[in-house]
């Protein structure tokens, strides 16, 4: 008997075959786009449904991966969207220092999450894309809806603004 989510006689993956390839990536970028795994594993199950509703409509069997990662930089923008009176209150609540005891290490990792967290969305989202994600600038146009000058122009800006902050922390 065949299984009710396999795409018969066309040599696509079932639904669930796509979601064991794909979740473990789309998490990681939902975790660096977000900065909280619960959040990036609601956004991911969001973002596959999102797309697998479409899944008959892909033109590529390989575009399905492009499409969620679209989907997971969108819907963590979306977050971001609502959450926005929420950030501002963590931020004014945030203690000023580090507790002592902590590794460099840590101190380190927290730092640059905090400061990656502080970026705007586009820039946050080009600088995990290219960084971790290592994609293309065309690649990152295509996620964004941009141009490949806007690209340099974020992932630039980013970089500049995350070396600042980074160095404010520091000197403090």
């Amino acid at each position: 008997m065949a299984r009710p989510d396999a795409a018969v006689g066309t040599g696509r993956p079932s639904l669930a075959e796509l979601y064991e390839r794909t979740a473990p990536g789309a998490v990681r970028l939902a975790y660096l786009l977000t900065g909280d795994r619960s959040v990036a594993e609601d956004i991911t199950q969001d973002a596959f449904v999102r797309v697998s509703g479409h899944l008959a409509h892909l033109r590529e069997g390989g575009a399905f991966d492009a499409y969620l990662r679209r989907a997971v930089v969108n819907l963590a923008k979306n977050h971001f969207r609502r959450r926005a009176v929420e950030r501002a209150f963590l931020e004014r609540a945030r203690p000023a220092t580090a507790s002592p005891g902590h590794e460099q290490p840590l101190v380190e990792r927290e730092t640059t999450m905090a400061a990656l967290s502080r970026l705007p969305q586009r820039q946050r989202a080009a600088i995990v894309l290219r960084f971790y994600e290592d994609l293309s600038e065309d690649a990152i146009a295509q996620i964004l809806r941009c141009r490949n000058g806007t690209v340099r122009s974020l992932v630039t800006r980013g970089i500049q603004a995350l070396r600042a902050d980074i160095q404010r922390y520091a000197d403090a």
